[in-house]
């Protein structure tokens, strides 16, 4: 078998290349897909059945299921649910959650010849990964204007550094998929600024070419929205009545920069 269609087609590889990002419908099973999310949803029943049984909250809203359980919440109070999604969140918003469903996805069989094809048969699946459970109206949902080199050291700039953004629904306009701005990585990194919303980085409008063009891109369950790390994108509120689950994984060759045996103290910021 040619070794690009285990993954990607020639033409999804000529898109990516050409505008820093590519949408893979269907690539990752059903099957792997309800194990995230009855993971994730397990821990947010529970929480919300002890928040409920401490009486800070009316109703655990247990019926709602997955979709809809933690969007109630926010319903019912937005401060309660902001600390429920940093719980899944983590320090830094790094992985706060683990388990096998969420090992199940990162070592995907389909999504590693994948990322094969990108930066060779050595990969590292950077333990940085991120669950976003974006609840309707939440501000610090929306993330703003930014490549993910600016959040990397300098001399990561010149690798492939790929996230894979995948939505446990299907992500639309409505409920906050992703924007990207297409052909702008191959400019290099832009200027990122401090201060952004919710205390991201972001690059302002100004500092774009004059040419870039923003574009929404849906994704639809067990898609996958593959992107470069100097490919800009940004995500907008949630305007559903439920909530926009999804996981940004990031994978690079083992001759990339890892920082694997250095300290933080280490590294200059």
């Amino acid at each position: 078998m040619d070794k690009k269609a285990k993954g990607l087609s020639e033409a999804q590889h000529q898109h990516l290349r050409d505008h820093g990002y590519v949408v893979v419908p269907d690539m990752i099973d059903d099957e792997t897909i309800d194990a995230v999310r009855a993971e994730l949803h397990a821990g947010v029943d529970a929480a919300a059945r002890q928040l409920f049984a401490e009486g800070a909250l009316p109703d655990a809203y247990s019926e709602a299921g997955f979709d809809y359980q933690l969007a109630k919440i926010a319903q019912c109070d937005i401060a309660l649910a902001r600390e429920l999604i940093a719980r899944f969140q983590g320090a830094n918003s790094e992985g706060g959650h683990m388990g096998p469903g969420i090992f199940g996805l990162l070592s995907h069989p389909r999504l590693l010849d994948a990322m094969e094809t990108l930066v060779g048969p050595e990969i590292i699946g950077s333990s940085v990964y991120r669950i976003r459970p974006k609840a309707p109206g939440l501000e610090h949902g929306a993330v703003p204007w930014h490549q993910d080199s600016g959040y990397l050291l300098g001399h990561c700039d010149s690798e492939l550094i790929i996230t894979c953004w995948i939505p446990l629904v299907d992500a639309n306009v409505d409920n906050g998929c992703l924007y990207v701005i297409p052909d702008v990585h191959k400019g290099g990194i832009l200027e990122h600024r401090t201060g952004g919303p919710s205390g991201y980085l972001v690059i302002l409008e100004e500092d774009f070419p004059e040419d870039a063009k923003p574009i929404p891109v849906p994704v639809p369950r067990g898609g996958v929205l593959i992107l470069t790390n100097l490919t800009p994108h940004s995500s907008f509120l949630n305007n559903s009545d439920h909530m926009r689950w999804s996981i940004d994984l990031r994978y690079q060759s083992a001759g990339a920069p890892n920082n694997v045996d250095k300290h933080p103290a280490d590294i200059d910021p």
